[in-house]
C-alpha cells in the first residue's frame, strides 16, 4: 500500500468523522424547537405558568438562534470556522446544564437564550466547515444529510421529549442535549482547520441567489413546510394536554403517525422519482404541499367531545408532507446554483429553513395565548391553559381550529408562489434554450455561406 492511498483513506476517515460530528451536533437544533413544547406542562407545574415566561423557553431559543446566526457569521470570518463551531457546543453544553438545573422560569429563559445563541455558532461553523471539507457531489450528499437531519430531528422531538419527561421528569430533555454535545465535543477532534476562510467581501449569508426564481421555490418550500407542519409538531402536544388533559409520555407516543411517515417519506419520494417516469422532483414536493394542507384542514377535528382517531389520518398527511421533501430539495437547490455556490447556497437554504421554523413557532405561541387571553377572563386561568392545563379544553380547542385554517391558507398561498416561481423558471430556461438554438443555427448558416464564398 502506496503513502498516498493511506493518506487518501485517513483523509477520508476524518472528513467521515467531521460528518458524523456535525450532524449529531445539528441533530439537537430542531428537537430543542419541536422537542421542547412537549415538556411545556411539566415546566409549568414545577415552575409556575406565567405566560411569557414559558413563551420564552421556547420563543428564547428562536429569537437567539435567529439573531447570533448572523452575528457568528460575521464573527467567523475573525475567529475561523472550527473555532466558531466548537465555541457552539461549549456554549450549549453550559446552556443545556443551567437549564436542567434551574429552579424558577427567569434562569430556564437565560439558559434557553444562551442555548440558541450556541446553536448558531454550531450552525453557522457545522454549514461553513462543510462547505470547506467536501466538494462537488460528496458536498451535495453532504448537506443532503445536513437538511435530513434536521428533518428527523424536528419529527423525532417530541416522541424523545416526550419519553424523558415521563421516564425522567422535563430536565432530563436538557440532560439529553448535555450529553450529546459532550460527545460531539469528544469527537470534535476530526474537526478540521480551515486556513483559507471567507474571501474578503463574501457574504455570512448571500442572500442574492434568491435571485434564482428555481432556488428561491426549493427554498420556500422548507419555510411551507415549517408553516404547516413544525407548528403543529411543537404544540399539537400541548393541545392534547389542554384539550384532553393527556401526558407528555402518552403525547409522545400519539405524536408516532406523525413522525414515522418522515422517517420513510424520503424513501418512498426517491424511489417514485427513480422507477416512474411521470413523476419528477416537483411533482413529489406540490403532494407534499397539498397533504400539508389537507392535513392541516383535518385538525379541525380536534375536539374535547371528539374522538382521537380522526386525527389519525390528517396526521399521517402531515407526516408524508413533510418526509416527502426532505433530502430532495437540498439537492434540487444545489442543482439550481453553480457549483462554486454550493456550498453558500446551502447556508442560505438552511437559514431559511431553521429561521422560518423559528419564527412560526414564536408567532403561534404568541397569537394563541393572545386569543386565549381574550377569551378567558381569568388572567391565571389563561395562562395555565395556554401552558397545557386542562379545564378550558373547548376554548382552546376554539382559537387551535382558527390557526390552523390560517396556517392552511398560508401554506396554500405558499404553494402557489412556489409553482408560479418554478413555472417562471421553466420559461426563462425554455427561452434561453431557444436562443441558444438559434444561435448554433446562424453559426452554422454563416459558416455554410463562408464555405461557398
Amino acid at each position: 500500500m502506496t503513502s498516498h492511498s493511506v493518506s487518501h483513506g485517513s483523509h477520508q476517515r476524518s472528513k467521515t468523522l467531521l460528518l458524523a460530528v456535525v450532524l449529531l451536533s445539528v441533530f439537537v437544533m430542531p428537537i430543542s424547537i419541536s422537542g421542547t413544547a412537549i415538556a411545556i406542562p411539566a415546566i409549568s407545574q414545577d415552575l409556575g405558568n406565567s405566560a411569557t415566561a414559558l413563551q420564552w423557553v421556547i420563543n428564547g431559543f428562536n429569537a437567539a438562534f435567529a439573531v447570533f446566526t448572523l452575528v457568528w457569521g460575521v464573527l467567523s470570518d475573525r475567529i475561523g470556522y472550527r473555532r466558531t463551531f466548537l465555541a457552539g457546543l461549549v456554549v450549549i453544553l453550559a446552556a443545556s446544564v443551567l437549564s436542567a438545573v434551574s429552579g424558577s422560569l427567569a434562569v430556564l429563559d437565560i439558559g434557553r437564550l444562551l442555548a440558541g445563541a450556541g446553536g448558531a455558532a454550531v450552525f453557522t461553523g457545522a454549514a461553513a466547515l462543510l462547505s470547506n471539507a467536501f466538494e462537488g457531489p460528496q458536498r451535495g450528499r453532504a448537506f443532503a444529510l445536513f437538511g435530513t437531519t434536521i428533518g428527523l430531528g424536528l419529527a423525532l422531538g417530541p416522541t424523545i421529549s416526550g419519553g424523558l419527561v415521563a421516564g425522567v421528569g422535563w430536565r432530563g430533555v436538557f440532560g439529553l442535549f448535555a450529553v450529546v454535545m459532550i460527545v460531539a465535543l469528544l469527537g470534535s477532534a476530526a474537526v478540521p482547520r480551515i486556513r483559507h476562510e471567507r474571501e474578503a467581501g463574501q457574504k455570512a449569508v448571500d442572500f442574492s441567489l434568491l435571485g434564482n426564481r428555481k432556488f428561491l421555490s426549493m427554498v420556500l418550500v422548507p419555510v411551507a413546510a415549517a408553516v404547516g407542519y413544525v407548528t403543529v409538531l411543537s404544540y399539537l402536544p400541548v393541545a392534547l394536554s389542554a384539550i384532553h388533559d393527556m401526558s407528555a409520555g402518552t403525547a409522545g407516543l400519539f405524536m408516532l403517525p406523525m413522525t414515522i411517515p418522515v422517517l420513510i417519506g424520503p424513501m418512498i419520494a426517491s424511489f417514485l422519482i427513480s422507477h416512474v417516469k411521470r413523476i419528477g422532483p416537483m411533482t413529489m414536493i406540490n403532494v407534499a404541499l397539498v397533504a400539508l394542507v389537507l392535513g392541516d384542514l383535518g385538525l379541525l377535528f380536534l375536539g374535547a367531545s371528539s374522538s382521537l382517531g380522526l386525527l389519525v389520518v390528517p396526521m399521517i398527511l402531515l407526516g408524508f408532507g413533510f418526509g416527502f421533501p426532505i433530502g430532495l430539495v437540498d439537492g434540487e437547490a444545489l442543482a439550481a446554483v453553480t457549483a462554486r455556490s454550493s456550498g453558500t447556497a446551502a447556508g442560505v437554504l438552511n437559514f431559511m429553513r431553521l429561521g422560518s421554523e423559528a419564527l412560526v413557532v414564536g408567532a403561534y405561541a404568541a397569537v394563541l395565548a393572545a386569543l386565549l387571553r381574550s377569551r378567558i377572563a381569568d388572567p391565571a386561568a389563561a395562562q395555565a391553559t395556554a401552558a397545557g392545563a386542562a379545564g378550558h379544553g373547548a376554548t382552546y380547542a376554539t382559537e387551535f381550529h382558527a390557526i390552523v385554517i390560517a396556517m392552511a391558507i398560508l401554506t396554500a398561498v405558499l404553494t402557489v408562489v412556489i409553482n408560479l416561481l418554478h413555472k417562471a423558471h421553466l420559461r426563462t430556461t425554455a427561452a434561453k434554450d431557444k436562443q441558444a438554438v438559434a444561435a448554433v443555427a446562424q453559426e452554422a448558416q454563416e459558416s455554410r455561406v463562408d464555405t461557398l464564398a
